[in-house]
């Protein structure tokens, strides 16, 4: 009796410890929210959602916020939802399909399921009360104007426009020399405010009607740009930067890329500079999410500085005059936008109570001219992309944490009560329940650079367990504490899910380069195509999962793709030693043609030693010690690392007897718009690393 109650309760135990197991198809069923918009001074708000390769739009609608699906995509095509946006009316939705907004080539049809016809890149529009999507055209970046009657976009380089209240088919607005985009409507309707490239210069110009020549705003040898009205019209403001050309300086030591803001009298065309930004390298361009984030708000135009050290807000007086730091700390600020009365701001910060907010997203609010920042979440969540709602007392967002993904979601200001939207877009056997939590790790590397990172474990198992380091792209990138707001990120946190649920010890190390801990770790010395001194941070990662006294130092891979792929693979070339096995995805392998320099007699003063430096920065380079099994994955129609990379550097291994096995997606993109080829690829990773570390 007693060995029979044995028996049964060990086949319990088994069956739960099988219950706990899943498949990369549960852990990839995740949806993913994007382009969250609402409609100013409403409480309309609308989002796309990915689920499983099947892109659709989703509305909602105040005091309820019940989700309601608007468009029926019901494929799994590739074909992504863009520039969504609700018209002020709100009679409207209007959105982009198709395109890969993510790379190089944007406004190019993706044909990832290589049909015989391509799909085109199209405008379309659908009441928000619901009803059949209408086709507006070809064309990309759509800007409505404020009358809901307008809808101005580009095609070919040029602006069009289309009528809302209609079906007529849609006109070319004018022609501009050079490439046009950056289109915003003025605050009457009437007028459309746009940028001009043309190769090393731009002007801002705007645009009236078909009789009237288009006034260029204080053109000058100058790459102007980030146009933004006043509220009453009568104005612009900008940001110049310098035209290309000048005297060449070195290539190996960073320089001061400086930037400035302009407004301009429209009537007249004039400009002045109401600010410069400080000429030191934390006073460059910034680089971060948004870019400058320009807005003109009432009487005050507001932007973003690292000038401090950090990425942070800061308004000033429309006609110039003292600068307004509004908010200060060591963190960063993303995701910033304004109330309908222009009088505060809501934005995504990596802060909070505890140490690892470091590593997470809260919302936090200012206004827009006093430093009276208030954080309105706290806690293990991770939230992003807040924008206003109602009489701005609530606020729309994307809110998940390590467990659940990132969802639609309205919080009340007041209360900071949080509704979590789409809770039921959750499939039957996700398996959120099984999740580990991860813990924020940091560790120095050689050069006695702070290196933070997230370690995922599952408890139990081998005395001694294989370890995997996950490396991210960007490189200007963070991992999180949990799910990420980016659709790239979310996808890998599931697969390091799936490989700490395999039994790994995996370590995704956010190595400098990278946002979230300031300046000098954003924009080291020595790094990429100067020296790759990040890494070292990747190595030193590898020998942190070494330590662990959980872990088999001699059973330790790592992976990674894009930027990622690239110190993959020269983690393999530098030092197979330590790195058993590697999975390199669509990674970047020859750096020596990134400097690009015109033909002439004036070069640069380092320009041999900097090719000869982006040479030895290459993983190409670096094979003479590379031992260790490589899988190259990489998509025919990538638009951020051209497959030539994987082509050349499979070549080179092949000629060198270094073992590699390889996955070749042939029609998709840098972003597996395919969900079909995304669980394919996460499958071979872990697939690999499996079978070469779990021996």
């Amino acid at each position: 009796m007693k060995k029979n109650l044995f028996l049964i309760l060990l086949t319990f135990f088994i069956g739960k410890l099988s219950a706990q197991d899943f498949t990369m198809e549960q852990v990839t069923a995740y949806p993913f929210p994007s382009e969250l918009t609402t409609c100013s001074g409403s409480d309309k708000m609308a989002w796309a959602l990915n689920e499983q390769g099947k892109r659709n739009i989703y509305v909602a609608e105040g005091p309820d916020f019940e989700p309601r699906k608007l468009t029926h995509y019901d494929q799994d095509e590739g074909q992504e939802i863009s520039s969504l946006q609700i018209s002020a009316d709100g009679n409207w939705v209007v959105y982009v399909r198709g395109g890969e907004h993510g790379g190089g080539n944007a406004h190019v049809y993706v044909n990832p399921t290589s049909l015989p016809v391509p799909p085109k890149v199209e405008i379309w529009k659908v009441p928000f009360s619901g009803g059949k999507p209408i086709l507006i055209g070809e064309g990309d970046q759509p800007t409505l104007s404020s009358d809901s009657k307008k809808l101005a976009f580009i095609h070919g380089g040029q602006a069009w426009m289309a009528n809302l209240e209609n079906e007529e088919p849609a006109k070319k607005l004018f022609t501009s020399k050079g490439s046009t985009g950056s289109l915003e409507w003025s605050p009457d309707g009437k007028r459309l405010v746009f940028v001009s490239s043309r190769g090393d210069h731009a002007f801002v110009g705007v645009y009236t009607d078909e009789k009237t020549s288009i006034k260029w705003l204080a053109p000058a040898f100058a790459r102007d740009r980030s146009p933004r009205w006043s509220p009453d019209g009568e104005k612009v403001v900008f940001v110049r930067t310098p035209g290309g050309g000048g005297e060449p300086d070195s290539l190996l030591v960073q320089q001061h890329r400086p930037w400035s803001i302009w407004t301009a009298d429209v009537e007249s065309g004039e400009a002045e500079q109401i600010w410069k930004a400080p000429e030191t390298l934390e006073g460059s361009v910034p680089t971060t999410h948004g870019g400058f984030n320009l807005h003109w708000a009432v009487d005050r135009i507001v932007f973003l500085s690292y000038k401090d050290g950090w990425p942070h807000l800061y308004s000033i007086p429309e006609v110039g005059g003292v600068v307004t730091q509004l908010t200060k700390g060591d963190f960063m600020l993303e995701h910033i936008t304004l109330s309908k009365d222009g009088k505060r701001a809501v934005f995504s910060a990596n802060t909070g109570s505890t140490p690892e907010d470091l590593d997470r997203r809260h919302i936090g609010m200012v206004s827009l001219d006093e430093a009276d920042m208030e954080l309105l979440t706290d806690g293990e969540g991770i939230e992003a992309y807040p924008f206003f709602i109602g009489e701005s007392d609530r606020i729309a967002m994307f809110s998940g944490d390590f467990r659940q993904p990132l969802l639609p979601s309205v919080m009340d200001i007041e209360s900071k009560e949080i509704k979590v939207l789409s809770l039921d877009r959750l499939v039957e056997d996700f398996p959120l329940d099984h999740f580990v939590e991860p813990k924020q790790v940091s560790f120095e590397a050689a050069d006695g650079v702070k290196v933070y990172g997230q370690l995922f474990e599952k408890e139990g198992g081998d005395s001694q367990k294989p370890a995997v380091v996950f490396v991210h792209g960007g490189p200007q990138r963070q991992m999180l504490l949990g799910w990420s707001y980016m659709d790239y990120y979310s996808n890998t946190y599931a697969l390091n899910q799936y490989l700490a649920n395999q039994g790994f010890v995996v370590l995704s190390v956010n190595f400098r380069m990278g946002i979230g801990y300031g300046h000098d770790f954003h924009k080291p010395e020595g790094a990429g195509i100067a020296g790759a001194s990040e890494y070292q941070d990747v190595k030193a990662a590898g020998e942190y999962l070494a330590q662990l006294e959980q872990v088999d130092s001699n059973k330790i891979g790592v992976y990674g793709g894009s930027y990622g792929g690239y110190l993959t693979a020269i983690a393999l070339g530098l030092d197979s030693d330590l790195f058993a096995v590697g999975v390199d995805i669509h990674g970047v392998h020859n750096r020596d043609g990134y400097i690009k320099i015109p033909d002439g007699i004036e070069q640069a003063p380092d320009l041999e030693k900097a090719r000869q430096v982006a040479w030895d920065s290459s993983p190409v380079a670096m094979l003479d010690n590379w031992t260790s099994p490589v899988l190259l994955i990489h998509a025919g129609d990538d638009r951020n690392v051209n497959i030539s990379h994987s082509v050349d550097l499979a070549r080179r291994l092949e000629q060198r007897n270094i073992p590699y096995e390889y996955l070749v997606i042939p029609d998709d993109t840098h972003h597996w718009m395919v969900y079909a080829n995304m669980v394919k690829v996460n499958q071979a990773t872990a697939d690999f690393l499996k079978k070469h570390l779990m021996k």
